[in-house]
């Protein structure tokens, strides 16, 4: 999101920005008082303004007066089930699902790889979105001030601001939600990320838009001569992979600053003095490492949760002492389902006055008659599926996500993002992302051993049969004895956090799991690697379960000689 000429750097705007996003974050917080109440109006409303849709008539939103009745009406969808309908809004016609048309549809990758068109109308901006998207920087307005006073204070890994978007049959922008400017599409003009009038923001005009390798290196070349205090990288696999950029592009990160060039050509003035600093720095620590770049580093914004929670702890210190990670809000293309509102390091509040939010036991299959529990009926410590439905025109939408009740403040649900809703199931073991990354979590913590990053699958070994193989990436190396006692371990948490991965391991159908310890930067190299084939980086995800044979097959490729 680009700033506008009042935006960042501009006098009165910081204030003007901290004023908002305190005063969205207290009106989130405030909707505990009464959340069935709030709910039941978040309902009323989308029903009202969209009952003239072709989907509201189809589907008697003129009728409903509950949320029972809600839920007799309308199945429960997912992507797929909606898309015939998303399309032919795409293509022109109004009035489908909502009585708005959308201005920008957002991009998201969906399961099949192909990218989904989520309809972002101007009613679901201000009503669903925009509340919680201010509030989620609270946090870091709050308790790092010094963060928002510079332009240059920011490396926003995700802002990536296009000049002529790809577009829908209609000619609406399909994009991801960090390139749109929200100030100029939706009248928004506090909404420009922190960051996001650095001087990286906008490169050069002669720099191919679909070469993203090549702007992930000029943006990181251009902030190594500012005093960057806080990365956004929502997405943590692009802040895992900057220490890695940092190394490989060292040489010519150098060279451009005491030359003044980017991309080989004329920038700025020759800086031969920071150039210098930073060549002394990395031959004295014998390693170039982000905290030395960027002594001042502060915080890192992205999610905690997921596959994250088993390395950022390690690659925060590569940051330097005492940077926090501030977790992301728990949310999608589709929609916001938590944000956090004070400094909890994983957990958000449920975003009461966004959506209609139902709530599936996790380990149940969901079909469009599945029942559902609300708000005020979830657990803690239970994981649940999200299905949300917004005045944007999804309804009942699963959203393949999975997330964990931790505790209640103030009236509201705080829940965490636990993994996607896929299942690894070869022999009716039926395990879920977060139920194997709690059990990488537990036989880490019990051995003291740290990653980069891990992957599995099962693959049947001839003369073993079929068993789960892990391949993990060693912070350091490990020794044999350790690598066993962590197997052991894993397996053992693994049939304790599944009762049917311990059912299909005591009848026989899978072995105890294997490992396969990979090269340290393998999962780095992976993700420089399909950022280079064109996929933006914001969409390069970890992913636990994989079941790509080319992509294995290059993982374990990469194992230590």
């Amino acid at each position: 999101m680009t700033a506008d000429s009042g935006g960042w750097g501009s006098p009165g705007h910081e204030g003007l920005y901290r004023d908002r996003v305190f005063s969205e974050r207290a009106r989130l917080a405030a909707e505990g008082a009464d959340l069935a109440g709030r709910q039941r109006e978040v309902l009323a409303d989308f029903l009202r303004f969209n009952a003239g849709t072709d989907f509201g008539r189809r589907h008697g939103f003129g009728r409903i007066r509950t949320i029972d009745e809600f839920r007799r009406a309308v199945p429960i969808n997912d992507y797929a089930a909606l898309a015939p309908w998303i399309e032919r809004a795409a293509a022109g016609e109004s009035g489908v699902l909502s009585a708005d048309d959308p201005v920008v549809y957002f991009t998201s990758s969906g399961s099949t790889g192909a990218h989904k068109k989520i309809p972002i109308t101007p009613r679901f901006m201000h009503t669903t979105f925009l509340p919680f998207y201010y509030a989620a920087w609270a946090p870091l307005a709050q308790h790092f001030p010094d963060v928002l006073a510079r332009t240059d204070a920011v490396l926003n890994l995700k802002h990536d601001p296009l000049t002529a978007p790809p577009t829908t049959a209609a000619g609406k922008p399909h994009v991801g939600a960090s390139q749109v400017d929200f100030g100029q599409k939706f009248g928004e003009p506090l909404s420009a990320e922190p960051g996001t009038a650095a001087p990286w923001a906008a490169l050069p005009s002669d720099v191919d838009p679909g070469d993203h390798l090549e702007k992930t290196y000029l943006r990181l070349r251009l902030a190594v001569q500012s005093d960057v205090r806080c990365l956004i990288g929502i997405n943590p696999a692009m802040i895992g992979a900057l220490p890695y950029q940092l190394d490989l592009w060292w040489s010519r990160i150098v060279k451009e600053v005491r030359d003044g060039t980017l991309g080989g050509m004329p920038y700025n003035a020759p800086d031969p003095g920071r150039a210098a600093q930073l060549e002394a720095l990395a031959d004295y620590h014998g390693a170039v490492r982000p905290s030395l770049v960027w002594p001042r580093m502060r915080a890192l914004f992205c999610w905690t949760t997921g596959m994250a929670s088993l390395y950022l702890p390690a690659l925060r210190e590569e940051f330097g002492a005492g940077v926090t990670a501030l977790p992301a809000p728990t949310a999608s293309s589709e929609g916001p389902v938590a944000v956090p509102l004070d400094r909890h390091p994983t957990a958000g509040s449920l975003v009461a006055s966004a959506a209609l939010y139902e709530f599936v036991d996790a380990d149940a299959d969901l079909a469009p008659d599945t029942a559902t529990l609300l708000p005020q009926e979830i657990e803690p410590g239970r994981d649940y599926h999200v299905v949300f439905s917004h005045v944007g025109g999804l309804y009942r939408y699963a959203v393949g996500d999975v997330v964990r009740v931790v505790d209640q403040v103030g009236g509201l649900p705080r829940m965490e993002y636990a993994g996607r809703a896929n299942r690894s199931d070869t022999a009716g073991e039926r395990l879920r992302e977060a139920q194997v990354i709690r059990a990488l979590r537990a036989a880490l913590d019990a051995t003291g051993l740290q990653l980069h990053n891990a992957a599995c699958r099962v693959e049947n070994e001839p003369g073993e049969g079929p068993a789960y193989t892990f391949a993990i990436s060693p912070r350091t190396p490990w020794h044999p004895d350790e690598s066993a006692r962590l197997r052991a371990l894993l397996d053992a948490a693994l049939t304790v956090e599944s009762a049917d991965y311990r059912r299909v391991r005591a009848d026989g159908r899978l072995g105890p799991v294997r490992l396969r310890l990979l090269a340290p930067d393998a999962f780095r190299r992976e993700w420089l690697r399909v950022v280079a084939e064109g996929v933006r980086p914001t969409q390069v995800k970890d992913r636990l379960f994989r079941q790509d044979e080319a992509l294995w097959e290059r993982l374990l490729r990469s194992e230590p000689s």
